[in-house]
C-alpha cells in the first residue's frame, strides 16, 4: 500500500463544462439511493416478515424485539466498515472504496433474499441472517462517507452544503423505493400484516423479490462509478505528500474531539429517522393488546411514503439554508425544534387521542410523519458538509466515517428497541422523551464546535465568503 503513486491531479479537476458536475451528482446520488434502498429493504422486513419466518417465539412482541436486535447487528458492523473502508479510502482514494462498499452491501442483500427459514434449517436461520445484516453494515460503513466527500471535494466555493445534500438525498430515494416495492408486493398477493398467513404468497416466497432485485440496482451503480475520476481535494493531498500510512492512528492522534463533535452532532439525527421508519411501524400495525394501534400495514406504509417526500424537498433546502446561514447556526434551530417536537408525542401517538385499528385517526397520524419528517430533511440535508468539514484531507473519509457510523450505534441501533420497550414498561410518551433527550446531546455538541462554513477543505482555514 505504501507505494502507491499519486493521482494525475491534472486529470483530478472538475471539467470546463458541466459534464463532470452532473457525473458527479448523479453517481452520489444514485450509490448511496441503492445503499439506502438494500438497508431499509430489510429495516421493512425485520418489522412486517423476519419475526414471522426466522424468529419463532411464544408471543408476537419478544419475536419483534428479537428481529429488531438483528436490525441493530448492522450498525454494530457499520464503524468497522468505517474503518475498512475509510482507511483504503484515505490510502487509495475515493473512488475505488466507494466501489468496494456498493458491491458489499449488494452482495450482502441478495443473499438475504436466498436464505432459507428457521421452519426450514432452525437456528441457523436467524444466524445467517445476522451475518448477511452484518454485511450490510460494513457497506453502509463505507458508502455515505465516500459519496460525501465526493461531492464536497468537488463542490463549488460558496455552495457546498448544496452539493453535499445529493447523496443525502439517497435516503429518501431509497426509502421509496424499498418501502412502494414491499406495499405493491402486498397489495399484489393479498398479504394482510393485522392476519398474515405463513402459507401465503408473500411469505412463502414474495418478501424475497426486493432483496433480488438489488443485483440489478446494483449494477447500474458499479457502473456509474466506474466512470468517476478521484476529488481534486485528495489529488492535491497525495501530491503535496500528505498520504498517512494509518489514517486510523492518524486521525485518533490529531482529530479525537471532531471524532467526538461528529458522533453527537448526527445523533438527534439517527433517533429522529429510525424512530419514524422502523419503531413507529412496529407500532402503528402492532396489535392492540400490546398497547400498539393496530393500523394495517398497507394503509400505514401510504401514510410513510407520503410523509417520506417531505423529507426529500426538505433536504435540498437544508443545504441552501446552510450555505446561507452557516452550519451551525441552522442546525441549533432545527435540533431545537427535534427537541420540543418530543414532548408532543403523547398527543398524537396515544391510543386514547389517536384510536386504533380501523377507528384510527389516520389524518393525525400523518400530519405527525409529516412533521417528523420535514424535521429529518432539515437536519440531515447539511450532515454531508458538516462532517467532513470537520477533518483534513488526509483522515477525511476514516474521521467522517467513523463519527457518522458510531453515531448510528447511539442514535439508531438501539432507538427501534429502547422505543418498544418503553412503549411496553412505560407508555409511548416516554419515547418522545428518549428522542428529546437525544435531541439535547446534540445541542451540547454543536455549542462546542466551531463554524465550518468558510472553511477551505485543503488546509482547514477560513478562506474568504463567497461573492
Amino acid at each position: 500500500m505504501s507505494t502507491l503513486t499519486a493521482p494525475d491531479t491534472a486529470h483530478a479537476q472538475p471539467a470546463p463544462s458541466g459534464v463532470l458536475k452532473r457525473r458527479i451528482i448523479f453517481a452520489s446520488l444514485v450509490g448511496t439511493s441503492i445503499e439506502f434502498y438494500d438497508f431499509y429493504v430489510y429495516a421493512t422486513a425485520a418489522i412486517s416478515v423476519f419475526p414471522l419466518l426466522f424468529f419463532p417465539a411464544s408471543d408476537a412482541g419478544g419475536a419483534l424485539l428479537a428481529s429488531l436486535a438483528t436490525f441493530g447487528v448492522a450498525f454494530v458492523a457499520r464503524p468497522v466498515g468505517s474503518i475498512i473502508f475509510g482507511h483504503f479510502g484515505d490510502r487509495l482514494g475515493r473512488k475505488a472504496t466507494l466501489l468496494g462498499s456498493l458491491l458489499t452491501m449488494g452482495i450482502a442483500t441478495v443473499i438475504i433474499g436466498m436464505l432459507p427459514t428457521y421452519a426450514q434449517i432452525g437456528l441457523w436461520a436467524p444466524v445467517m441472517l445476522a451475518i448477511m445484516r452484518f454485511g450490510q453494515g460494513l457497506g453502509l460503513g463505507g458508502e455515505w462517507s465516500g459519496a460525501a466527500l465526493l461531492a464536497t471535494e468537488t463542490a463549488e466555493k460558496g455552495k457546498r452544503a448544496r452539493a453535499a445534500m445529493w447523496p443525502q438525498l439517497g435516503a429518501p430515494i431509497g426509502f421509496l423505493f424499498a418501502n412502494g416495492f414491499f406495499l405493491l408486493l402486498t397489495i399484489w398477493m393479498g398479504h394482510d400484516s393485522t392476519n398474515p398467513a405463513n402459507d401465503g404468497a408473500f411469505l412463502t416466497w414474495g418478501w424475497r423479490i426486493p432483496f433480488l432485485a438489488s443485483a440489478v440496482i446494483v449494477a447500474l451503480g458499479v457502473y456509474v462509478r466506474v466512470k468517476l475520476e478521484e476529488t481534486p481535494v485528495f489529488a492535491r493531498a497525495v501530491a503535496r505528500g500528505e498520504k498517512v500510512k494509518t489514517p486510523l492512528k492518524a486521525v485518533l492522534q490529531t482529530s479525537w474531539r471532531q471524532l467526538i463533535q461528529g458522533t453527537f452532532i448526527m445523533l438527534a439525527t439517527y433517533t429522529l429517522f429510525y424512530l419514524f421508519t422502523t419503531w413507529i411501524l412496529s407500532y402503528a400495525i402492532g396489535a392492540t393488546e400490546n398497547g400498539m394501534l393496530g393500523i394495517g400495514y398497507q394503509d400505514f406504509l401510504v401514510l410513510q411514503l407520503i410523509a417520506i417526500l417531505f423529507f426529500a424537498a426538505m433536504t435540498p433546502v437544508s443545504g441552501a439554508l446552510a450555505d446561507r446561514f452557516g452550519r451551525k447556526p441552522f442546525l441549533v434551530v432545527v435540533t431545537a425544534a427535534i427537541l420540543v417536537f418530543g414532548f408532543f408525542f403523547d398527543a398524537f401517538l396515544a391510543p386514547e387521542v389517536m384510536g386504533t385499528g380501523d377507528d384510527a385517526n389516520m389524518g393525525l397520524m400523518l400530519v405527525f410523519l409529516i412533521i417528523g419528517m420535514t424535521l429529518m430533511g432539515l437536519t440531515f440535508g447539511v450532515q454531508s458538509a458538516i462532517l467532513p468539514e470537520l477533518f483534513p484531507t488526509n483522515v477525511r473519509y476514516t474521521g467522517s466515517a467513523i463519527a457518522y457510523n458510531f453515531s448510528s450505534i447511539l442514535g439508531a441501533a438501539v432507538a427501534p428497541f429502547i422505543a418498544a420497550w418503553l412503549v411496553q414498561n412505560h407508555g409511548v410518551a416516554w419515547v418522545g422523551v428518549y428522542l428529546a433527550s437525544m435531541a439535547l446531546l446534540t445541542l451540547l455538541s454543536l455549542f462546542s464546535t466551531k463554524e465550518t462554513k468558510d472553511l477551505d477543505l485543503d488546509t482547514l482555514e477560513a478562506e474568504p465568503a463567497a461573492v
